[in-house]
């Protein structure tokens, strides 16, 4: 009970002290959840941008997640941030949120004279917002230039990104085999896979798990990466999912990145948010 009231009373304090965005509930798409808040900083010369995606498993979540000292310590920075929402499972399994994450990217850059912004642009997120955010450093750049639609155009290529407890794959072989225990039996994988349960073990499936998982995408011109992990969920055998957190996951990627020539910083034991915006600052600025 003691740690309820504190969780409520720390978020009724960030909501507090959250300015509010100088664009509320911008239309990025089609969809009902494609929206997002913008909040620019002040600037005579166009600034770079933080896009902010929120956690929640792909299933649960919205753009109030975002933190009041990220939104405070990047406007100081003259760094603009958005807070996106995207297309849950229940109605966009895998490639919705990834799709939803880019073209968010793609809108900002499409309006980019409107918002003051010079096109350099960052992603940052937790658990499932820290996967998105990586999937889009590493995948081929999604731009069609030649779509009737202007915003399709745009580049969803990334400087740099922030992934606090991210998934560097989601493909359960993957897991199981650097993660251990049940962590790949989590239940919020099945619904981001797309995939009926008689599924599972085909061909289908393994295309999609490895479509699905940012370290797939990895190439030789990828952006810098900063990771961040708690150290404290460790996978077991009685507990399906515990684990999907662990560092391993960070771990892996940063040896791949490191075999490439890569810049990834890897933190263990709780984020350090100081270094973090140096971070930002030194891949935006």
């Amino acid at each position: 009970m003691i740690q309820l009231l504190l969780l409520a009373a720390l978020l009724v304090q960030d909501r507090q002290q959250k300015p509010a965005p100088d664009v509320k509930d911008e239309k990025y798409g089609t969809h009902e959840r494609h929206v997002l808040d913008l909040w620019k900083a002040k600037s005579e010369t166009p600034t770079p941008i933080v896009v902010f995606i929120h956690g929640g498993g792909f299933q649960g979540g919205n753009k109030e997640q975002v933190n009041a000292g990220l939104i405070q310590r990047c406007l100081e920075a003259g760094i603009s941030v958005a807070s996106i929402n995207y297309r849950l499972t229940n109605v966009g399994p895998f490639p919705g949120p990834m799709h939803d994450g880019g073209r968010a990217v793609q809108y900002l850059r499409h309006k980019a004279k409107d918002f003051n912004l010079n096109g350099k642009a960052a992603c940052t997120g937790g658990s499932a917002g820290a996967g998105i955010s990586l999937w889009l450093a590493f995948h081929e750049d999604l731009a069609k230039p030649d779509a009737e639609d202007p915003v399709l155009r745009q580049s969803t290529r990334l400087s740099c990104v922030v992934s606090n407890q991210g998934q560097t794959s989601y493909d359960p072989r993957f897991i199981l085999k650097h993660i251990g225990g049940r962590a790949h039996e989590h239940r919020a994988l099945p619904p981001f896979w797309g995939l009926k349960p008689d599924e599972m073990d085909t061909e289908k499936a393994h295309k999609i798990f490895e479509e699905c998982s940012p370290i797939t995408h990895l190439t030789k011109d990828d952006p810098p990466i900063y990771l961040s992990y708690s150290g404290k969920d460790q996978p077991n055998d009685k507990q399906p999912g515990a684990g999907i957190h662990h560092e391993k996951f960070g771990l892996v990627l940063q040896e791949e990145m490191k075999k490439l020539n890569l810049a990834c910083e890897l933190k263990v034991g709780g984020g350090d948010f100081n270094a973090q915006m140096e971070f930002f600052k030194r891949h935006l600025k």
